[in-house]
């Protein structure tokens, strides 16, 4: 039986992993056309503000002043994931 314990660990560990990357990391409310993701900078031109909540998964979602949702960044799945996961926590 102890053939599949390393199988058992690692499901284990995605299914924690997919929760966890669900979770807000860093919420940021800014007027900056600087940030490192940012591949609009239009949306904080002329003092316009922006609020931006990173998540563990690696996705940054941006609210406008306007109302609208836009997303940066790429979604971490399977095992890159799991090594985010087993990384970070």
């Amino acid at each position: 039986m102890t053939q599949y314990d390393e199988r058992v660990e690692y499901q284990r560990d995605l299914l924690a992993a997919e929760e966890w990357a669900k979770t807000i990391k860093s919420v940021h409310a800014h007027s900056l056309n600087s940030m490192w993701y940012d591949t609009r900078p239009q949306d904080t031109e002329d003092g316009k503000t922006v609020m931006d909540t990173q998540y563990f998964s690696g996705l940054i979602k941006r609210e406008t002043h306007d109302g609208h949702t836009l997303y940066f960044g790429e979604e971490l799945k399977g095992e890159e994931l799991v090594y985010e996961f087993r990384r970070n926590v």
